[in-house]
């Protein structure tokens, strides 16, 4: 009796940790997130938060939901001083993770990302469609609140929607491989070479994004590159990286954002944002796919050599039988007969 009531005890203590590590980072990634809001000083082009909310869901379990919920009402209470509306929008911004991770688990999407149709599933599933709650549901109250006019309603709505699927599209992934990541074993010095080469380039790339140069598509090659040579592992944190270059792009309204109305820059930053997140995660995944069909047609092909070897010397043993006409031949080429 008393050994399970301590097992009890270390059991709801763990999940207290966890729940609180989720708030934790749910709170410190949203609060990042803010420094580069566009719209009623509350809504941001990227939010982290709702990508570290769906890995939390699918590393612990969805008995972290309450880490979510606190997390969102530690930052709403922080920039809404209606208690009411404070509540309302941390119920949307908890639902839109838990519904995205419950979409997700029915399509039976794998946090590996090893096919084609998990990416598909985390872009249309947990993205698009699960955080259709949170935008509504928060613009929706900010608008009762007189924090958004009817005006601003659609733009605030389209930034808040963006934003948290970005943080699905461009954060959770990088999560998924970092726990998924191990140290490559009996890798070349020319692997090591590439990738700090493609660490480089991206470094680069980003400076140039954030420059007056409107130079934003030199990304694509840059995605492509991480996407065919190191799949999920090098597209995941290449995405996460070139769309903050663009986002502090926009908030510097510098290159492409230059001279241009805020509606307009919101649109241009949210479509390549999203552009780019897509084509990083589908790439990635179609390259891990067709590789691992490759690596299953070569296992096969020497499952088959080996069986081929095994079967050959078996047949050249076959003894000769009487009258098959393989006997000793006689002088007009027919087989002798005993005399």
């Amino acid at each position: 009796m008393v050994i399970a009531w301590r097992d009890r005890l270390r059991h709801g203590g763990r999940v207290a940790a966890e729940i609180c590590v989720v708030g934790v980072m749910y709170y410190a990634s949203g609060k990042l997130g803010l420094m580069h809001e566009l719209v009623a000083g509350q809504v941001t082009p990227l939010w982290p938060a709702s990508g570290i909310a769906l890995a939390g869901l699918f590393f612990l379990g969805p008995r972290v939901w309450p880490g979510i919920a606190l997390g969102a009402f530690l930052i709403s209470i922080s920039l809404t001083p209606s208690t009411p509306a404070v509540l309302v929008i941390t119920g949307g911004d908890t639902l839109a993770p838990l519904c995205s991770y419950a979409l997700l688990r029915r399509a039976g999407f794998r946090t590996r990302m090893n096919r084609l149709r998990d990416a598909l599933a985390l872009v249309f599933l947990g993205a698009f469609t699960g955080m259709l709650i949170s935008a509504t549901v928060g613009t929706g109250t900010l608008h009762l609140a007189h924090a958004v006019p009817a005006v601003g309603f659609w733009p605030t709505w389209w930034v808040w929607w963006t934003g948290d699927a970005m943080g699905v599209l461009v954060v959770a992934p990088v999560l998924f491989a970092l726990r998924s990541a191990h140290r490559p074993k009996n890798a070349p010095a020319s692997r090591w070479a590439e990738g700090s080469l493609l660490v480089a380039a991206t470094i680069g790339i980003g400076l140039i994004q954030t420059s007056q140069a409107p130079l934003l598509f030199l990304a694509f090659p840059l995605l492509s590159w991480a996407a065919f040579r190191f799949q999920r592992a090098g597209a995941a944190p290449c995405a996460l990286a070139v769309t903050t270059f663009a986002i502090l792009a926009a908030t510097r309204r510098s290159g492409p954002f230059a001279g241009h109305s805020l509606l307009t820059n919101m649109v241009v930053l949210q479509a390549y944002n999203g552009t780019a997140a897509l084509t990083a995660l589908l790439l990635a995944a179609a390259i891990t796919e067709r590789n691992q069909t490759q690596e299953k047609i070569e296992q096969a092909c020497r499952r088959l050599a080996e069986m081929a070897a095994r079967i050959a010397p078996d047949i050249g043993d076959l003894p000769v039988l009487p009258g098959d006409g393989r006997g000793d031949q006689g002088e007009n080429g027919g087989p002798t007969r005993p005399s």
